[in-house]
Formats: C-alpha cells, sequence, structure tokens
C-alpha cells in the first residue's frame, strides 16, 4: 500500500484519500489556496520509513528496560534499518534455536496470532482461512496448533500447495465452484465455526461467503482488507459476529504501552502484542510454525529497490528477506553523526551570519522553522533528532553540514552560536536551560516550559548567563507578534490611550486524547502548548503586564475547549475563547478588538477589517502570513547585532506562568 501511494500521482494520491482532499478544500476555503498548497507539498515531500519486522542484536537499552540486555538477539516492529530505535514493548528475545531469517517473520505472525485470539478457537473446531498470503499461511500453521482442522481458500495453486503441506485441506477459487459449498461439506454439513479473512480485496464477497458458510452464532474476524457492505440477512438469522484484527494485539497504538513502556497486567491481560511476539516465537522454537517454506526471495539490503518492485509488481512472491552486512564493530554501530554531501545550493551568502544548530526535525520543523530560518541566510550546521531518520532527511532537504542524534555534542559544539528547540513540549524548558548554560543564544518553540519548575530552571539558567561578556539571547517562537497585520495593528493602539477589548476566538480542532500533545508529561496539554501563542498576541497588543487570569472549561476528556480572561494593568481586558468543538471549515483564528467607539477585526491573518477607526482601512493579503519568517529573521538579526531579544526576557516569563496557572485551574 505504502509502495502504491509513493508511486502515485497528485490525482491519484487524492483518490486514495479522499478524506485528506475534503480537509485540504476546507483549508483552501479558510486559509487561501497557496497555504494550503504549501501544506500538501510539505505531507507528500515526507519520506516515510518502510518496513515493521526485523531482527537484530541489542545494542543499548532505555531507562525501564529490564528483561533485555545489550548483545541479546531480538525482533522487533523496528523500520528496514541498520539502526532502529524501539520500544521495549515492541520488542523480544529471540530463543537459541529461531534462526535470524525465521525470527524476521516474528511480526506477521503476531498478526495472525491476534486474529486467532479473537476468533478463540477450541480443539476439533473447523475454520475457514479466505486468502493465502504470508498472514494466512501463519495463520493455518497456529490453528493447526490449537487443534484445529482448517480449510484455506485461495486463487492461487502455488499458495494452495503451501497451504496443503502445511497441514490444511484446500479449495481453489479459480475452479469456479461455489466456496460456501466447499465450506459447508468440510464441516459435514453444519456450518463452520469460525473464518479467519486474510484476503486483499474491494470484493464484498468474503465476508457474504464466510457467513453463509458459518454455522449459527459462528465467529467471523477480518485481518485483511475487504469490502464491507455487509447483508443483515446473513448475520441477523444466525446471530454472527463479526469483528476487526487490530494489528498485533492490546496495547497496539496505545502510545502508553507503545512509546511510554507501561506494560498492561499480566493477570488481566494475559495476551497483549508484546506477549504475542513472545508467543510466535516460542512456536518457531517447537517447530510448530514453519516460515522457511514461505521465503521466496532474498536481497541484500543495497538491492531494497528491487525487493520493494517485487512487492509492487505482479512476479509472485511471499515471504521477502533483506539482509545486511554485518558492521565490523560497536564503534561503527554506534556512530551517531553524519557529513550530509549533495547540499542544496543557498540563495544567500553565509559571510558573517550565525551559525544555528536544530533540536528537533519533526513536522512543524520541516514545514514551517527550518525553511524560514534558511531564508534568512543563516549558517544550518547540524540538526539533531532522537531517531536519526528526520534529522538526516531534513539535513539533506535544507543543506545542514550534518545530521546527528547526539544532542550533548550539539550543546557542547563552539562552533555553534545559536540553538533551534522544535522537539516536543515536555524537552523545551530543559534544552533551553542547557544552551543558556552553555553560552548559545536560544529560539525555542512555544511553550517556554510546561511546568513552573522547569520555568524556574529557566530563569535560573537565565540569570547565571548574565554574567558573560556577551550574554545569549532567548527568544520564544511568539511568530504571531511579527505578523505584518499584528505589526500594523500595534501601530494603531499605540495612538489609543483607551483600554482596550480583545476577543480572540481559536478554532482549534480536535485532536484526540492520546494524542502527544494532549499528554500532560510530553506536551503540557493544549492550553499549555498552543494557547500560550494567543495569550502573548493580547499581551504583546496591550502593551500592559497582565494582573489576572480566570479560565472556564467545558467538561470533556481533553480538557481543551475553554475561556481565558485577562485583565491588564492600564485596565484592559481579554479573553482567548480556545474551542476544540468546532467545524474545520471555519477559519481557525479570528481576533476584535473593541475601543473608543472602533472596532477592528483580523480574520485568519489574512483581512483586517475596521469599523470607525479613523486613519485606519481594511486590507487584504493575498497570502496568510503569521509572521514566522519575520519571527526568525528578528531573532537572527539580533544574535548576529547583539542588540537584544525581539522579545523581552520578562514577558516570556510572564507568558509561560499565566499559560502555566490557566492550565492548572483548567484541570483542578
Amino acid at each position: 500500500m505504502l509502495v502504491d501511494f509513493g508511486r502515485a500521482g497528485w490525482i491519484k494520491k487524492a483518490r486514495m484519500q479522499p478524506d485528506k482532499l475534503r480537509e485540504a478544500m476546507d483549508k483552501v476555503k479558510t486559509d487561501g489556496l497557496l497555504p494550503t498548497l504549501d501544506s500538501v507539498r510539505n505531507k507528500l515531500d515526507k519520506p516515510i520509513a518502510l518496513g515493521y519486522c526485523n531482527v537484530g542484536t541489542v545494542l543499548e537499552v532505555g531507562t525501564g528496560v529490564t528483561h533485555l540486555q545489550p548483545g541479546d538477539r531480538v525482533a522487533s516492529n523496528g523500520k528496514h534499518a541498520e539502526i532502529v530505535a524501539v520500544p521495549g514493548n515492541l520488542c523480544a528475545k529471540i530463543p537459541d534455536g529461531v534462526t535470524d531469517e525465521d525470527a524476521a517473520f516474528t511480526v506477521i505472525g503476531a498478526i495472525a496470532l491476534q486474529s486467532i485470539r479473537l476468533v478463540a478457537p477450541t480443539l476439533g473446531e473447523a475454520v475457514v482461512v479466505v486468502g493465502l498470503g504470508l498472514v494466512g499461511l501463519m495463520t493455518v500453521q497456529l490453528l493447526k496448533a490449537h487443534g484445529c482442522r482448517v480449510l484455506g481458500i485461495d486463487f492461487d495453486s502455488s499458495k494452495l500447495a503451501l497451504a496443503a503441506e502445511l497441514g490444511a485441506e484446500t479449495f481453489d477459487l479459480s475452479s469456479g465452484g461455489d466456496a460456501v459449498v466447499a465450506g459447508m461439506m468440510f464441516s459435514r454439513g453444519r456450518g463452520v465455526d469460525a473464518v479467519i479473512i486474510a484476503a486483499s480485496t474491494k470484493s464484498n464477497d468474503p465476508v457474504h461467503h464466510a457467513a453463509r458458510m458459518s454455522r449459527k452464532r459462528g465467529r467471523i474476524v477480518l485481518v485483511g482488507v475487504t469490502g464491507l457492505e455487509l447483508s443483515r440477512a446473513d448475520f441477523y438469522e444466525k446471530e454472527l459476529s463479526f469483528q476487526v484484527s487490530c494489528s498485533y494485539g492490546p496495547g497496539r497504538y496505545d502510545p502508553t504501552y507503545e512509546e511510554g513502556g507501561h506494560d498492561y497486567p499480566f493477570g488481566f491481560v494475559r495476551w497483549t502484542e508484546g506477549r504475542n511476539l513472545e508467543a510466535v516465537l516460542d512456536m518457531m522454537a517447537e517447530a510448530r510454525l514453519r516460515v522457511a517454506p514461505l521465503v521466496t526471495h532474498r536481497f541484500d539490503i543495497t538491492e531494497a529497490e528491487k525487493a520493494y518492485d517485487v512487492v509492487g509488481g505482479s512476479e509472485p512472491s511471499l515471504g521477502i528477506l533483506l539482509t545486511f552486512d554485518a558492521p565490523s564493530g560497536n564503534a561503527d554501530l554506534m556512530q551517531r553523526k553524519v557529513t550530509i554531501a549533495g547540499k542544496p545550493t543557498r540563495s544567500k551568502p553565509l559571510v558573517g551570519r550565525a551559525s544555528l544548530a536544530f533540536i528537533g526535525a519533526g513536522n512543524y520543523a520541516n514545514a514551517v522553522l527550518i525553511p524560514a530560518f534558511r531564508l534568512t541566510g543563516a549558517k544550518l550546521g547540524t540538526v539533531s533528532s532522537r531517531g536519526g531518520v528526520s534529522s538526516f532527511l531534513a539535513g539533506s532537504k535544507f543543506g545542514f553540514d550534518e545530521a546527528t542524534t547526539d544532542t550533548d555534542a550539539v550543546l557542547a559544539d563552539l562552533s555553534v552560536e545559536a540553538l533551534v528547540i522544535s522537539t516536543r513540549h515536555a524537552n523545551h524548558a530543559r534544552l533551553a536551560a542547557q544552551g543558556l548554560r552553555a553560552g548559545k543564544h536560544v529560539f525555542v518553540e512555544k511553550p517556554l516550559a510546561t511546568t513552573k519548575a522547569d520555568l524556574a530552571d529557566v530563569e535560573a539558567a537565565w540569570a547565571e548567563s548574565r554574567d558573560r561578556d556577551r550574554p545569549p539571547q532567548l527568544m520564544v517562537g511568539f511568530n504571531r507578534r511579527f505578523s505584518p497585520h499584528v505589526v500594523a495593528i500595534r501601530k494603531l493602539l499605540a495612538a489609543r490611550m483607551e483600554p482596550k477589548a480583545f476577543v480572540m476566538t481559536v478554532n482549534a480542532g480536535a485532536i484526540p486524547s492520546n494524542h502527544w500533545t494532549q499528554d500532560g508529561d510530553e506536551g503540557g496539554g493544549r492550553i499549555v502548548g498552543e494557547a500560550c501563542h494567543f495569550i502573548d498576541l493580547l499581551r504583546h497588543l496591550a502593551g500592559a503586564e497582565i494582573t489576572a487570569v480566570s479560565v472556564n472549561g467545558m467538561a470533556s476528556a481533553t480538557g481543551d475547549t475553554a475561556s481565558i480572561s485577562l485583565n491588564f494593568s492600564d485596565g484592559s481586558i481579554g479573553a482567548v475563547h480556545y474551542f476544540a468543538n468546532g467545524s474545520k471549515s471555519f477559519p481557525k483564528e479570528r481576533l476584535e478588538i473593541f475601543c473608543g467607539g472602533a472596532i477592528l477585526t483580523l480574520d485568519n491573518f489574512r483581512r483586517i477589517v475596521t469599523h470607525g477607526w479613523k486613519g485606519a482601512k481594511s486590507n487584504r493579503l493575498l497570502r496568510q502570513d503569521k509572521g514566522q519568517k519575520a519571527c526568525a529573521a528578528a531573532f537572527v538579526a539580533a544574535v548576529e547585532t547583539g542588540s537584544g531579544s525581539p522579545i523581552p526576557f520578562d514577558e516570556l516569563v510572564e507568558v509561560a506562568r499565566v499559560t502555566i496557572d490557566a492550565a492548572g485551574r483548567l484541570s483542578s
């Protein structure tokens, strides 16, 4: 699927993802055509690492990993690469009697095993497997190990022959016979106990046939992809159960299990995805699961493109193995820095420009921050990321000198004048404090901190750095301050002595509760992580200290729909309505300012409309401009000239403290 999608043109990609196409059309209506095209190009330009089944040797283990140690031979769901970072719960030790080649099929086997666990077969039951690809053939063997009678159904005679060799009875769909009749005969006229569908087709036939050949209260589990126009009569009359199997088992797509390493209690969730991996390896060790007959191709990693041509082509294939040459030693394996060759040509000279290092190379960094800083002509020295793949891709695309996974080395590098921190939110304060203590200028993408303790550490690091001959700058990426519309509004407000009333409405949109930004430890929640932008914007336009904050929140699982009321020292008031329960077809951001009998509105950073505001005219930009480029340019200019941070440190701390306080009141 990924190979086909990657090779498709724009039109085919749009047809393959109609939901994404509708989102893009909504974005055109609210943000304009050019920003939407930029966003789409950035998404499509980002490569996807392929593969999710591998075997290797443990080099290092992270905190809390106790069941593995360096030197262990393991199977995991890591990518097709020489070095992968894998969550501990998705990595299983390989028994001595299992070869590397066999163990490479462990994850596929876990997918098959999870479908069987959902079917819950008992000894002697008649089970049909529809589709005899890799998953189907492994399902056949695991069912036989359960003591089931198995009928395999497919169009491919070679796969049917393999299924028969592995102990199944078979039925050839290409023969023109009736699969339902075959199933009834196999079940001795009673109807089969269960059907596992491991086929890939747009047709509804597999589900329809499965229902017709099933006994009363039979079970049907879909582990493949089929049409799902179900017949109510098929299921109603027999009271059939139908379930879709989710990959490797319980824990899949749960970030607390997969990324956080929090295992489910053994006594309550016997078979997690990690324990399913172990069970498959045990079956291989006992020779109850044979995968050697399923291997049809072998390629060296240098010929990976040929392997993917086979996957996406018409040549018959089942198991395709990629092999890697073993490096000479751990020193080679653990090299954490790569010099990038063939860098893109820059449009501006680098003489006298600041030398930058990026820590974090995620979506926002690639789509917005790195392009904005590159336009300044600053020297892009090093880009660092936790996994390495994203930093190398960003480095190659934007012209960095090197890519690395060693953040400590970046902080210690004397050639780096300034850091741009664009990691997940929980790391912002720690890295900013380390950067300041190392004498680096620091640009940190919002928020500055997610807790008061972290904020206090930044303040301490800032105070310590003031003793240097040239104290480092600290800036938070509050780019909306630098939008041309906001710059114009600020000038208009400066001529007004009266207090102002601000209403900032943010149609933030829903984000799932399991997204990292919603995690209090990793993302700080959306109020801290994003609403800080708008608190800062009102603070900037008011030009006065925030003296009071109050919050009213809507009861919800995520706590990201709230109204935040602000009072300012000059008598102004403001409200930030941060709502996650709206429609994407409505513009994301709208600012209304009431002052001295006049009203000014800013619609989605594209259009200013004035009512009764003397000396001001309504105007509209051709494209949305939230100030990201001007924000980056201001920071680089401050670093080069030593003119002081474009945003006063006291305001950065004030906004961070108010935002953390607002989030705390919302959750209490």
